[in-house]
């Protein structure tokens, strides 16, 4: 391990791994799939970088689910989310 510019231990080196499904927290989702995060737009420029693109699962409670997040151009719109009321997939 070494240590990157915010002091967090990091892999020294290795293969690059492309993960094949990734779980994002959410403050809210909408019916189409977006989500609302925690605002630094982290993940949705993550995900547009990783190529082949991996299979998106917001995780959240059924009370965050609002009609519309009002997605802007840059948001990413995920595969499924899974709440404690079971999992609802999206065809993006």
């Amino acid at each position: 391990m070494t240590i990157d510019r915010y002091g967090i231990p990091i892999p020294a080196d290795g293969a690059v791994l492309i993960p094949d499904v990734v779980l994002l927290p959410l403050v809210a989702f909408d019916r189409c799939g977006f989500r609302l995060g925690y605002g630094g737009g982290y993940f949705d420029r993550t995900l547009v970088a990783i190529v082949p693109r991996p299979f998106t699962v917001g995780i959240g409670f059924e009370v965050a689910r609002v009609d519309t997040i009002q997605p802007q151009a840059h948001d990413i719109p995920l595969d499924a989310v899974v709440t404690e009321a079971g999992a609802e997939f999206f065809n993006g």
